[in-house]
């Protein structure tokens, strides 16, 4: 079938809007109609060459839709459920999903990362030639054929476009915080970055009862969001920045330091702000072959825990309906998350408006 698409043809170059054909699913494979994608920075990651990939490639990784077809061996899953994306399907049966780890899951993420279906080939091509799909899902398109792993079915009173969110930023965000570090009630917690992941840890923290939640980002325009979201306090990042959070947190530094912008400098503030004993999580995804230097004598000497965080530590099948749930109960402000709305042709004026600032979620609908 004919479909529209985003395209990168390389690094450094505008997404391109065109046809592509897209072969039907085979087997253990979907069709879906995507109506949501989110714009997230690991998409723009591929623009800026940050994350090497195999091009020309189908971008979108966050996303929710409708099944249109199922191919073989596909049971679990009907025409017109509604599905929320999991960019990081699993196998079940594989050494990491059997130790509860199932985004590090080593049957998929291999051709994951080739841009590939499981059998190594792709269903997207131009003019006979392949394009490849990014995390199993290359959903800044109309419809995408995807692994039926990576298709959680939610209820159909949940919007999809908040089903898309739960599908990347709030299972990273949340899930960082109720998986990963397991925030204890009235604790204090620093968040680095007020985007899309952040503003999600900042809920998965009010969430818990975190005491404390201090946001802290280098747009102070930022600040109203992240109150908005349940952060009590913010500050703009900067020189003082460390200083400031330690005198907020009697002196100590915060119980728990997540990090949601993917830069090694910042990484390793987080170091510094977290008190001995507490827990540095790294949320953000730092470019391929970047380094950060955590000097081991003050992780000894201070006892500080550094985590990183893939996926909010989710097991999706079990988190996608928890949140969507939590969602229904008001106790996760998912749409207040969603703050600008685009078309697919749109794509390049919303990634302009993510680096700019301002952005809570931007949003593709199609």
């Amino acid at each position: 079938m004919k479909i529209q698409a985003a395209v990168l043809y390389a690094p450094g170059v505008p997404f391109a809007i065109e046809p592509l054909d897209l072969a039907s699913p085979r087997y253990g494979e979907v069709l879906v109609r995507v109506v949501a994608a989110g714009v997230c920075h690991s998409d723009w990651h591929l623009m800026s060459g940050a994350t090497a990939h195999t091009m020309p490639v189908v971008a979108g990784h966050e996303g929710a839709g409708v099944v249109e077809a199922v191919g073989p061996g596909v049971e679990r899953l009907r025409i017109g459920d509604h599905v929320a994306l999991n960019w990081a399907p699993s196998c079940g049966t594989c050494f990491y999903c059997l130790h509860d780890r199932p985004s590090l899951c080593g049957t998929f993420v291999e051709p994951i990362w080739a841009g590939t279906m499981l059998d190594g080939t792709t269903r997207l091509s131009k003019d006979g030639d392949p394009v490849y799909h990014f995390s199993a899902l290359a959903c800044f398109a109309d419809h995408a054929v995807v692994p039926a792993a990576a298709c959680v079915p939610l209820d159909k009173a949940v919007p999809l476009p908040i089903a898309a969110l739960i599908g990347c930023a709030v299972t990273t965000g949340v899930g960082a915080v109720l998986n990963t570090a397991q925030v204890r009630p009235g604790s204090s917690v620093a968040v680095y970055g007020a985007g899309g992941v952040g503003l999600s840890i900042i809920m998965g923290a009010k969430l818990v009862g975190a005491g404390r939640i201090i946001a802290i980002d280098t747009r102070e325009a930022k600040g109203d969001m992240a109150r908005s979201f349940g952060a009590t306090d913010f500050l703009p990042a900067g020189p003082d920045t460390v200083d400031s959070i330690r005198r907020m947190t009697s002196g100590r530094g915060a119980d728990y330091v997540f990090e949601a912008v993917g830069l090694p400098l910042v990484q390793e503030e987080c170091l510094a702000a977290v008190r001995p004993g507490g827990t540095v999580v790294l949320a953000g995804v730092a470019p391929m072959g970047s380094g950060t230097n955590l000097p081991g004598a003050i992780i000894t000497r201070q006892e500080k825990t550094i985590t990183g965080t893939y996926y909010g530590s989710a097991n999706p099948a079990r988190d996608f309906p928890l949140y969507a749930d939590l969602y229904r109960q008001g106790r996760l402000d998912l749409d207040r998350l969603i703050s600008h709305t685009y078309r697919l042709d749109q794509i390049n004026e919303a990634y302009a408006d993510m680096l700019n600032g301002g952005v809570a979620r931007g949003l593709i609908l199609l």
